[in-house]
């Protein structure tokens, strides 16, 4: 039968189905082809490694965390009962020394006496060479060579001047300097003035400064000279004149500089 079609009439279209934009598609990833699965699986391994070695090697890696604590609190404890102590008491031994020793270099009358006393000790405390012995390691006692090193320079006793102020050592860098210096001026005393000249040049090396450089530069300039080794010791007096004028060595190193030209 026919049908009739009116014009203008449309036949229906199917409905679209909607696209739910929400919707996540469930996608199933092989492990075998995933870099990230591969670096757990990875991270895995190693931890269970570990935990395996750790569970194996547990009584030595417990011994081994027992013995640096042990240690650890050891050392707190030598510093709070022994090492501390120490230093004060070396300290105070060393305090009627040091009295003694700054007279004598203050330019006291009776400096020789002083010295000794410095050495022997007095007024029940002990002497800086018994004090550099029993407190070794301690501050004090290594100041206490220093001090030996120079009494023993001033009372004549030129071997254990050198001896004590080697064994000295210091980050005073004036310090350091002077003590080098002393040891070159008992080397002097002893005619020996290769060692001598050696010595200032560590002095004047050791540290670069206004009081000490041109002082020890002056003694090695001289000894140079003396030696017959005049152009060393033009460098030395010249060093001074050109960086060090203004020091009381600076005052009178033209006449050395015209002796070694």
């Amino acid at each position: 039968m026919a049908t009739y079609n009116k014009r203008g009439y449309k036949s229906p279209k199917e409905k679209e189905a909607k696209l739910d934009n929400n919707y996540i598609e469930d996608v199933n990833v092989d492990a075998k082809d995933s870099t990230t699965a591969k670096a757990f699986d990875t991270l895995d391994q190693t931890a269970s490694r570990t935990e395996e070695f750790v569970q194996k090697n547990q009584k030595y890696i417990l011994g081994f965390i027992g013995t640096v604590a042990l240690v650890t609190v050891s050392y707190l404890m030598y510093q709070k009962f022994i090492a501390e102590p120490k230093e004060q008491e070396a300290a105070e031994e060393l305090f009627v020394a040091q009295q003694n020793f700054q007279k004598a270099v203050d330019g006291d009358a009776k400096s020789d006496s002083l010295y000794k006393l410095v050495l022997k000790g007095s007024e029940g405390k002990q002497g800086v060479v018994e004090i550099a012995d029993q407190y070794s390691g301690t501050a004090s006692g290594n100041l206490a060579n220093y001090y030996a090193g120079i009494a023993y320079l001033n009372t004549g006793k030129y071997s254990e001047a050198i001896a004590s102020l080697e064994k000295f050592s210091s980050d005073d860098v004036v310090l350091k300097a002077l003590a080098k210096g002393a040891i070159g001026d008992a080397f002097a005393q002893k005619n020996q003035p290769k060692e001598a000249l050696e010595y200032y040049l560590k002095a004047v090396e050791s540290n670069k400064n206004d009081f000490t450089t041109p002082r020890y530069l002056l003694k090695a300039g001289k000894t140079a000279y003396a030696l017959g080794n005049k152009a060393d010791a033009l460098k030395y007096f010249t060093d001074i004149k050109d960086n060090y004028s203004d020091s009381p060595e600076g005052q009178s190193v033209d006449v050395l500089i015209g002796l070694a030209q």
